[in-house]
């Protein structure tokens, strides 16, 4: 089988995957006080695979610049892994998440992260990490993306995701 991609930006792609799309939100803690940020905080219910997304921002643009300074997003996507894509068998095939962030950024897969290969540093980093070594069909999957402006002692821009792909390989 050939490589498959589909694009996360896509409407037809994300309802291949059983997707509604992308929910944003803004904020270490979304919904907190100062963004949710405070000293020796040991973790972010956002990255939970069960955390309450329902009423973050739904958008389709996830390219779109978010906040300034020193500031945080989250960038969450609910999927189920498909049997087929158009046309070809994909179970059993490796599902690999593709993405580059602006600036920094964690990559969690239904609420974990591998942190040899899910953080991303430097700008204009391209980021690639398996959501399954094999497919199965009907597995529903999180995908949730932290994103933080960087340098962080002197921020710079915005922070906003370039792109998100999702591969069969």
């Amino acid at each position: 089988m050939a490589r498959v991609a589909l694009n996360l930006e896509n409407q037809t792609d994300l309802r291949t995957l059983g997707s509604d799309g992308w929910k944003i939100a803004v904020g270490l803690v979304p919904g907190e006080d100062n963004q949710g940020m405070v000293a020796e905080m040991k973790g972010s219910p956002a990255r939970l695979a069960d955390y309450d997304d329902s009423w973050w921002e739904s958008s389709g643009n996830m390219q779109e610049r978010r906040s300034s300074g020193f500031t945080f997003a989250w960038y969450r996507l609910h999927i189920k892994t498909p049997a087929r894509i158009n046309g070809e068998d994909v179970s059993g095939k490796r599902l690999v998440f593709e993405t580059n962030v602006d600036d920094y950024g964690e990559v969690y897969i239904d609420g974990k992260i591998d942190r040899s290969i899910g953080v991303i540093t430097g700008l204009n980093v391209p980021k690639r990490i398996t959501v399954e070594d094999k497919s199965a069909p009907g597995t529903n999957h999180v995908i949730a993306v932290l994103v933080a402006n960087g340098p962080l002692g002197a921020p710079n821009g915005t922070v906003f995701m370039r792109y998100a792909t999702l591969a069969f390989e």
